[in-house]
């Protein structure tokens, strides 16, 4: 540790100093007050050993003064005029300790081991805290596939780092979710993480949304508008669905990007934004580029860091998670369940909308779930059993996992309407066809829920 010995006592200064280095401590020895809180200010100390008494300055102003310092050092008062009252003025003031002279050196190396203690279990807190807040930040991450690791890995890497970050995936993967980790894992986590969503926003609006404008700037331009960059200064700016972006504005950003400053629309005075831009797609951007659809020179500038985000279909191990996460969201108190067989319907299943698409399952048989705990499969699987009936075909390689009698009941009902389609809806004709009676088709109408 580095420690100020400040004491206008030649001979305590010299023998203290020289026992506080032959214990590995690093001292500065100051005779009065001025001198002592200028070497404090000049330097960066773990602790203070102050007489209460000295020209210039006494101790307890110097304490007062290293305790208004932005990262204090602790403050060992010494002294041989010492009262209670004193004493008592001087832990309040925060003092770490208050020895009276004459003193045993090892008395005072005892009071900076204990110094040194108490710094190192601060620094730990610090760091478990920091660690906490790490964690907290990726909590939304949930998954445990090799593709999700994979991601939470580069999060953890690049958090810190500044540098743009691109994260590209189908819709429905999350990809906000990534770039909400990445803000509030980083040192910028206590500043505006601000979103746009590109696609949302009309493309004259656009420009407007995202540098502001003056007054005056246009017709209804009555107040000032600071736009998205000056809203996120000092935190993060992130840029969803950045391939719907006009090339016209692409050329705005670049320039943002490239001078860190930006120019709302009716000024002439730029503006200095310290921005962290995170982007998104949904597309590749590189083929964006060669079809002419998107700056070739903005796309370099964005793709410092890729992350790529596989869709749901490629991490089935993460369904059974994201599942039981929907189900505590959604369900309040209530414990709902989802059968074993069809949660092994859930994960062959293609979820061609991705995580957004099991969300809304869950929250669509939840909702419809009535006083029932055990979640129906039809409420669950409803996308994936309506398309296979439009279209005959399953999303999943191979089918969902089912059950023989599934697979007649599906086929089964296909055929009634075929058959009823070709009878132009006649029963009576359609029952011959198919070799039944007509109760037993209007019973099998009935159930299968044909008009």
């Amino acid at each position: 540790m580095r420690v100020l010995l400040a004491d206008d006592e030649r001979a305590i200064a010299i023998t203290l100093a020289d026992d506080l280095r032959r214990a590995g401590y690093e001292v500065q020895a100051a005779s009065d007050g001025p001198e002592a809180l200028a070497r404090y200010e000049a330097g960066s100390f773990d602790a203070v050993i102050t007489d209460l008494n000295m020209p210039g300055m006494s101790g307890m102003e110097l304490l007062e003064r290293v305790r208004r310092s932005e990262v204090p050092a602790e403050v060992i008062i010494i002294t041989g005029y010492g009262t209670i009252d004193s004493a008592v003025d001087a832990m309040r003031k925060g003092a770490f300790d208050y020895v009276l002279k004459p003193f045993n050196n090892d008395e005072i190396l005892e009071k900076l081991r204990k110094v040194a203690e108490l710094r190192r279990l601060r620094t730990e807190n610090e760091e478990l805290r920091e660690a906490l807040g790490r964690e907290k930040g990726l909590v939304q991450l949930i998954g445990k596939s090799a593709g999700m690791m994979r991601i939470i890995d580069r999060i953890r890497t690049v958090a810190d780092r500044d540098a743009r970050v691109l994260i590209t995936g189908e819709s429905g993967t999350g990809k906000e979710r990534v770039a909400r980790a990445i803000h509030d894992i980083s040192h910028r986590a206590d500043k505006p993480f601000v979103p746009l969503a590109c696609a949302a926003i009309p493309s004259t609006l656009l420009e407007d949304e995202i540098f502001g404008h003056e007054r005056g700037a246009f017709t209804d331009a009555k107040e000032r508008k600071a736009g998205r960059f000056e809203r996120a200064h000092g935190g993060t700016l992130f840029l969803d669905d950045i391939d719907d972006m006009p090339l016209e504005t692409q050329v705005k950003l670049l320039r943002v990007v490239q001078e860190g400053e930006v120019e709302p629309l009716g000024s002439s005075k730029a503006i200095s934004v310290d921005v962290r831009v995170i982007a998104a797609t949904k597309v590749d951007l590189a083929a964006a580029v060669e079809d002419g659809e998107f700056r070739e020179d903005l796309y370099y500038r964005l793709n410092v860091v890729p992350i790529d985000i596989p869709p749901l279909r490629e991490r089935a191990d993460d369904i059974p998670l994201l599942t039981q996460h929907f189900l505590r969201r959604f369900g309040g108190e209530v414990d709902y369940t989802i059968a074993p067989e069809v949660m092994a319907e859930l994960c062959a299943y293609g979820w061609p909308g991705n995580v957004r698409e099991l969300e809304n399952a869950i929250e669509r048989a939840i909702a419809l779930a009535g006083r029932e705990r055990l979640l129906a499969r039809e409420a669950l699987l409803e996308g994936a059993l309506r398309r296979r009936r439009r279209t005959g075909q399953d999303d999943a390689p191979g089918g969902p996992l089912v059950t023989l009698r599934e697979i007649v009941r599906d086929g089964e009902e296909r055929h009634i309407r075929r058959v009823l389609l070709g009878t132009s809806g006649h029963r009576a004709n359609a029952a011959k066809v198919l070799g039944i009676s007509r109760k037993n088709l209007w019973e099998k109408m009935k159930d299968y829920g044909i008009e």
